[in-house]
């Protein structure tokens, strides 16, 4: 038996098209003479298409169920945020930078990938691929890891370590190249990690204990490298290490440092003269500044007549550039905070004042005590003069000091050490605002992205191989963050401007996303952390369809599907 579908469509007089419906149910056979012959058994005409479809399948042998039953989704896991990071993960060849092929690797890998999409503890992540509630574990094999594995692999990556910084340099660093270097800490949960001491805390957590480490990077904010120090570590102790690994550990003879003021002092300056081809770029502080503008010196402010930034020299500095600048907007800013922290002082003094006016404070010491902790709240106590005596405390402004401060608000001076062939002098000015990369990439391992702190390993070695992962996921946010660009708030084309001290600008492009908040192509925008959130919704289904068990991704909204094209990759069902 088969079905015919014997539906005519006819033209009427008025032009009209018009159909009629005709469905048969019909037999076909041979007559005594071996001719084919069919008859109809049924009109089914009035049948739905669905009944009619399904009576197709029947008489073509297929076996049919009632779907609602039959038909289960056993699980549900989020895919698309690993399926991303693991694409790129792959691009980079992360996975063999890290060593040969082994379990501890995979679980290392592991480690990665989930510090990149889901920054939490190791017992938390345990816990999360344990639970099946990601398709990372299952698919790279390490579904089973325990808390004892992980620690295991983190013992192998660190003897990795030195390694990978080593291709990661080949990759980023160049002979004559630049390299830049910072230092930033985080703080300790508990008592007993080893490298825990107190020291200045960047995240502002006073009474906290922390650890330190630098991290080295190319001019672009690809981290290359990344070293941990006990908490009280001063900045230029941390880069003599840098040094150390730049032209030892990565055989880098000729290559320019750049640090800020406090990492770059004159004794590190010192033991880079010493080096052969060894370069620099940094500030100078706030005395040598004024030393400059000090008796007719080389840093007057008709320098700043015709631009914003002026190269000099001077016997001081031999064989080095000083780069002087002059940025309005900063100058107005330090003054508007100078005045503002000059007025809380003076509130603060005044209710000293008045307590020793009315008698309830006599005691020169307990005025002095009072009078300290007001300076070291808000910082300006070389601006003030002030007389205590037994029962008498006055105190002004000091004028004459506040102006020659004024006088250099806004004037920076990059010192360097650096041709003028490899870079003329807006260009070292932008090669130091570049330190801005390494700050930023501080912000990704600490707050935005991968959420470093707390430290909560005890071991020396674990912690390094804890910041170790960290900077490798930074490393994969990095690529990451600049591939999804088109989709987030990320400017994909900042504006070059000849004046490199004024203040970036966004481009159109970037400011149209900001207003409108979709791409170009109608798309919304997201910030890069929900922009891996909503991947995250791409999951994985596990249906069982009448004893069947299939995997199927789910259809990918037009973002997700956005995404993975600026991955130029399809989404894939399983990790490979």
């Amino acid at each position: 038996m088969h079905i015919d579908d014997a539906s005519r469509q006819y033209t009427g007089k008025n032009g009209e098209q018009h159909v009629t419906r005709c469905f048969l149910l019909r037999r076909s056979y041979r007559d005594e003479n071996g001719k084919p012959q069919k008859v109809t058994l049924a009109n089914i005409s009035d049948l739905s298409d669905n009944v009619i479809s399904g009576l197709r399948l029947l008489l073509k042998g297929a076996t049919l169920v009632d779907a609602e039953p039959a038909f289960n989704i056993e699980r549900s896991v989020p895919h698309g945020d690993v399926a991303a990071a693991h694409i790129m993960a792959g691009k980079l060849r992360l996975r063999s930078m890290l060593g040969p092929a082994c379990r501890e690797r995979d679980i290392a890998y592991a480690l990665v990938l989930s510090r990149t999409v889901r920054p939490k503890s190791k017992l938390s992540t345990v816990r999360w691929w344990l639970a099946g509630d990601t398709t990372l574990a299952p698919d790279l094999g390490i579904g089973g890891a325990s808390t004892d594995d992980v620690y295991a692999a983190m013992d192998w990556l660190l003897k990795q370590k030195g390694k990978i910084e080593k291709k990661l340099a080949r990759l980023h660093l160049r002979e004559g190249g630049i390299a830049m270097y910072d230092l930033s800490s985080s703080w300790v949960d508990g008592e007993k990690c080893e490298l825990a001491a107190f020291g200045y805390s960047r995240d502002a957590k006073r009474g906290r204990k922390q650890i330190e480490y630098g991290l080295m990077t190319d001019p672009e904010g690809r981290p290359v490298g990344i070293d941990v120090f006990p908490g009280n570590t001063s900045d230029p102790e941390s880069f003599k290490t840098a040094m150390s690994k730049a032209r030892g550990d990565f055989g880098l003879k000729d290559i320019v440092f750049v640090g800020d003021r406090g990492m770059i002092t004159k004794t590190r300056i010192a033991e880079l003269r010493e080096l052969d081809g060894a370069g620099w770029v940094t500030a100078l502080k706030a005395p040598d500044i004024a030393a400059l503008a000090a008796d007719g010196g080389p840093l007057q402010m008709s320098l700043f007549d015709e631009q914003d930034f002026a190269e000099i020299t001077h016997p001081d500095y031999p064989g080095e550039r000083l780069v002087c600048c002059r940025n309005p907007a900063l100058a107005v800013s330090r003054a508007r905070k100078r005045e503002t922290l000059l007025t809380a002082t003076e509130e603060d003094l005044a209710k000293i004042a008045k307590s020793v006016e009315s008698g309830r404070l006599k005691n020169p010491d307990k005025i002095g005590v009072r009078v300290g902790k007001i300076i070291g709240k808000h910082k300006v106590g070389k601006h003030f003069t002030w007389e205590i005596e037994e029962g008498r405390f006055t105190y002004r402004r000091d004028e004459e000091n506040i102006a020659a401060e004024a006088a250099l608000d806004g004037i920076y001076v990059i010192r360097a050490k650096i041709t003028a062939d490899t870079a003329s002098a807006p260009e070292v000015v932008q090669i130091y605002k570049n330190l801005k990369s390494v700050e930023r990439d501080f912000k990704t391992i600490k707050v935005d992205d991968l959420d470093a702190r707390p430290i909560r390993h005890f071991l020396p070695g674990r912690v390094e191989s804890h910041m170790l992962i960290c900077m490798l996921a930074a490393y994969l946010t990095w690529h990451l963050r600049a591939t999804f660009a088109p989709l987030t708030f990320t400017d994909q084309d900042i504006p070059v401007t000849g004046n490199p001290v004024a203040p970036a600008m966004r481009s159109e492009q970037a400011t149209r996303k900001d207003t409108e908040k979709q791409t170009d192509d109608g798309l919304p925008v997201y910030r890069y952390r929900d922009l891996l959130g909503h991947l995250a919704t791409l999951t994985r289904q596990t249906v069982n369809f009448n004893g069947q068990r299939i995997e199927k991704v789910t259809i990918p909204t037009p973002v997700q599907a956005r995404a993975f094209e600026l991955l130029e990759s399809p989404v894939p069902v399983a990790l490979t």
